[in-house]
């Protein structure tokens, strides 16, 4: 007979299933209490009577209890004071990361203004181009009818020179011939001095025009060239170097194309022997609006603010002694205090390559912005998106947590580079610089 058996005989003989007669208003009924509701009722009453046993020992022990509850208030009071402190310390920081970020939010207005007039300037030069070109067309082909009319004049007076000598033979309709070839001569004589009068009037207009043409060019290649030195100094700042992004976006971006060179000739309608400055000009700012175009598509990408709205650095980036084994290691992000749950926003548009988890990160979201950055946010505890999934800047992708390998919670942050790693922070200070300038 197994213990079961035995434990189950045991609780038959002390507490078998009683019936209770109860008879009201002349009815008789049964009241049945059966074997679970017995053992019920009584692990109730001897837990009551344990806790009566257990209140007593505490009720004797009250003194010393409070002595040590007293030690524990003043040590909670002199912890209390302490966090007052760091509190006010966090509430300065606060509020110097919301006028920044106020800041921020005025320059960047600023800067799609500018670059919606730089837009304008573009479209308006490249009206006036087609205008001119057109209008250039036309004086081309008004000054080709002039010339040929010229030569019509030239060819009448040397017929009227050739009739002058036929005439001689006829004396009598000499002179009549002869007023007719001098009438003839004058107007012919006055017709080509009016239009080699048109002639330089539409030369002078057409280099007026031209004059004015390069200069717009000029004007609006100087305001290009400082728009990229000034996302060149941003880029800088940030650790990159911009010709080596632009290369890296241009290889994945470029389309198959081919076909044999031939040369374009391009003649200057003011000399068909000196080159013309506005080609030269129109060239270099083609150049550099082909350059800013690329930049502004790079741009869109780089991370250049902060995953969270409000934070520590608990370490920074590169050598660091490990909090967990006490050794010299490397470390290839920052980790930002925040509150646990806390929202992590996207620093940038891109695709999620990873969302889960792993050993050293614990909840990891990597993200692939192009051109070769990806960004990083581990130790998460909660991921709100996929794999695969497309991203917009300051989308929030996840929770603040302190999850994988960690000693409290935090967001661990990194930037990679062509599989490079680089210091978060500099991405950071180039967002700032852009919204304070």
């Amino acid at each position: 007979m197994g213990w079961r058996e035995r434990f189950r005989a045991r609780l038959d003989r002390m507490f078998p299933e009683r019936q209770f007669m109860v008879r009201a208003e002349g009815r008789i009924s049964h009241v049945r209490i059966s074997q679970r509701a017995q053992v019920a009722v009584a692990v109730f009453l001897m837990s009551l009577a344990s806790w009566g046993g257990f209140a007593s020992v505490k009720f004797l022990l009250h003194t010393q209890i409070v002595a040590f509850k007293d030690d524990q208030i003043a040590t909670a009071r002199l912890a209390y004071r302490t966090l007052l402190g760091e509190v006010a310390e966090y509430q300065k920081k606060f509020n110097a990361i919301t006028r920044e970020i106020e800041e921020n939010s005025v320059f960047s207005s600023s800067l799609r203004e500018q670059s919606a007039q730089l837009q304008k300037n573009i479209s308006t030069v490249e009206a006036q181009l087609l205008a001119t070109e057109q209008e250039r067309g036309l004086m081309a082909a008004a000054r080709e009818k002039l010339r040929t009319q010229l030569v019509e004049i030239e060819g009448n007076m040397q017929s009227l020179a050739s009739r002058n000598f036929t005439l001689k033979g006829n004396l009598t309709n000499v002179e009549n011939d002869l007023q007719t070839a001098l009438a003839e001569r004058n107007q012919a004589l006055f017709e080509s001095n009016n239009l080699r009068r048109q002639m330089r009037e539409t030369e002078n207009r057409l280099a007026s025009i031209r004059e004015t043409q390069l200069e717009s060019v000029r004007q609006l290649a100087e305001r290009t060239s400082g728009f990229i030195e000034s996302t060149e100094k941003v880029l800088q700042i940030a650790g990159l170097d911009p010709n080596q992004l632009l290369a890296s976006s241009d290889s994945k971006s470029r389309k198959g194309q081919g076909g044999p060179f031939i040369p374009v000739k391009y003649t200057s309608p003011a000399s068909e022997d000196e080159s013309d400055p506005i080609a030269t000009e129109m060239e270099v700012l083609s150049r550099q609006l082909s350059r800013w175009e690329s930049l502004q598509a790079v741009m869109q990408r780089v991370p250049l603010a902060a995953p969270l709205a409000t934070y520590a650095i608990n370490s920074p980036f590169g050598k660091r002694m490990d909090p967990l084994n006490g050794m010299w290691a490397a470390h290839y992000g920052v980790d930002l205090s925040a509150p646990k749950s806390a929202p992590v926003h996207a620093t940038s548009i891109g695709v999620v390559t990873f969302s889960g988890y792993q050993d050293k990160y614990g909840r990891l979201i990597e993200i692939d912005h192009g051109s070769g950055i990806r960004t990083r946010y581990g130790h998460l505890d909660k991921a709100m998106v996929k794999k695969g999934d497309k991203v917009v800047f300051n989308q929030v992708i996840g929770l603040v947590g302190n999850s994988g390998r960690s000693t409290g919670t935090h967001l661990h942050y990194e930037i990679m580079f062509k599989d490079k790693p680089k210091n978060p922070m500099n991405f950071i200070k180039a967002g700032r610089h852009v919204f304070k300038e």
